[in-house]
């Protein structure tokens, strides 16, 4: 047999919320070039057609696949078979923060019920819409979101202390960013970031900005760059002074 061709073990977690959860070994006919959601197409074609995944674009940019790969956040479509140890055994389970669907696939909906809370990008009016090149580079990185979640499925706040009530999740304040460092933007979003979005349950881990597939800064641009804007307005003895003299508001 061919180095490049091998048969890898998986562990998967198969069940839904109405039967029992339990991980269920396969044996993979796979080519190191693969990726694993290449490998989880072999189980479905030759093994377990019922295997319930969540895919769509196959390269990298809908975050579709999302799971957790030997306990790690990764997009099944990005990670690569090479990069696995080919003697242990691969375990995939579902992201752990979001409801259980079935099998790999999870209820990821509360992230868009958290979209909704936050003010949409509010230009003053009648402003010319000229913005200048360096701040159309300023935002641009918190743009190559793909909204995969697994920023969501790592922090700590949503994964072990279920804050989901309290707390947006990294991925929107990555949005929450590009909106207040948008030259044209006009809304104020620092008093619902400091509040009911709650930002300051954040203690800048960084594991969020390690998980991402596209690399994208999420703590030390986005996270520590919307606690300093709360710090200026809630917290600064200079603005809090002038506020009291009503200088500002």
């Amino acid at each position: 047999m061919s180095e490049d061709v091998f048969d890898l073990n998986f562990s998967i977690q198969r069940g839904s919320p109405d039967t029992e959860t339990k991980m269920e070994k396969y044996t993979a006919r796979v080519d190191e070039n693969m990726v694993v959601l290449d490998a989880i197409f072999v189980l479905q074609a030759t093994q377990v057609p019922d295997l319930g995944v969540r895919w769509n674009c196959k390269a990298g940019k809908c975050g579709s696949c999302g799971v957790e790969i030997n306990g790690v956040p990764k997009l099944m479509c990005m990670t690569r078979i090479k990069d696995l140890d080919r003697d242990a055994t691969v375990i995939i389970k579902p992201m752990k923060t979001f409801p259980l669907i079935k099998d790999l696939v999870t209820d990821v909906s509360w992230n868009y019920e958290v979209n909704k809370r936050i003010k949409p990008f509010k230009p003053a009016k009648d402003e010319d819409f000229v913005v200048q090149q360096l701040e159309v580079e300023r935002v641009q990185e918190f743009r190559k979101c793909i909204e995969c979640f697994l920023c969501q499925d790592v922090c700590h706040v949503l994964r072990d202390h279920q804050k989901q009530d309290d707390f947006a999740g990294p991925r929107y304040f990555v949005r929450l960013a590009s909106l207040e460092m948008h030259p044209l933007d006009i809304a104020d979003r620092i008093p619902e970031i400091r509040g009911d979005l709650g930002l300051g349950y954040c203690n800048i881990t960084k594991c969020c900005t390690e998980v991402c597939p596209e690399n994208i800064p999420i703590t030390d641009e986005a996270m520590i760059a919307l606690k300093e804007r709360v710090v200026d307005r809630y917290y600064d003895p200079v603005i809090w002074f002038l506020r009291k003299l009503k200088v500002i508001k």
